[in-house]
């Protein structure tokens, strides 16, 4: 598993209009190339009207799977330049359609490029991008009279509070670096007098807007 990486928030629609053609951008994020595929069958058979749906995507850890098609469009004009754009972000797990629908002015081969590439790129600001940081929840659990001074500690340091459970006692959940427990446990023994126990709980990703 990668410890950081980005990708795009989640799914996002985006409309441009360039020299009266229609370009709508529909972004998500995919896992897997299946469920790539499956997205953009959709979004073709929402705009089976359309004159060309191109498309891009790039999947896994180490971007083994990048595919890009024209669907119509002069070879290497739409769903390469899509596809650049997410390269050149290095955005993982991200799938880009961008519908079009021609208003009567060619735009010539390399105001395709441009067009693509904008609509992608405008498409990708409109939906979002995340940075995923893999991280240990660590579980503090204390006293009910220790929780208003941890949580305000926890809410004013580095650390990301991921959430409080309120049982016999209360059990506080924090998003830590792996490399940052040793740090970590000592900084809350020493916020709690030693009153704190504290155990290591699941790994997961973090997702913090950029």
């Amino acid at each position: 598993m990668l410890h950081h990486y980005s990708t795009v928030k989640g799914y996002g629609e985006h409309e441009i209009n360039i020299e009266r053609s229609r370009f709508i951008t529909y972004v998500n994020r995919m896992v897997t190339e299946e469920e790539a595929q499956e997205f953009i069958a959709t979004i073709k058979k929402k705009h089976g009207d359309a004159n060309h749906n191109c498309s891009a995507y790039m999947i896994g850890e180490n971007n083994l799977i990048q595919k890009a098609n024209d669907d119509g469009e002069p070879s290497g004009t739409a769903g390469v330049p899509m596809l650049e754009v997410l390269k050149k972000r290095d955005l993982k797990d991200t799938v880009v359609v961008v519908t079009r629908y021609f208003g009567g002015i060619k735009l010539g081969a390399g105001g395709l490029i441009r067009a693509y590439g904008r609509a992608t790129s405008e498409g990708l600001n409109a939906t979002g991008i995340v940075e995923r940081s893999l991280m240990r929840i660590m579980k503090s659990t204390i006293d009910y009279t220790w929780l208003g001074k941890v949580e305000n500690e926890v809410r004013s340091s580095h650390y990301q509070l991921k959430d409080i459970h309120y049982l016999e006692a209360v059990e506080v959940e924090v998003y830590v670096e792996e490399a940052k427990k040793s740090t970590f446990i000592e900084w809350m023994t020493e916020l709690t007098n030693g009153q704190a126990d504290i155990i290591e709980g699941d790994v997961e990703y973090l997702e913090t807007p950029l």
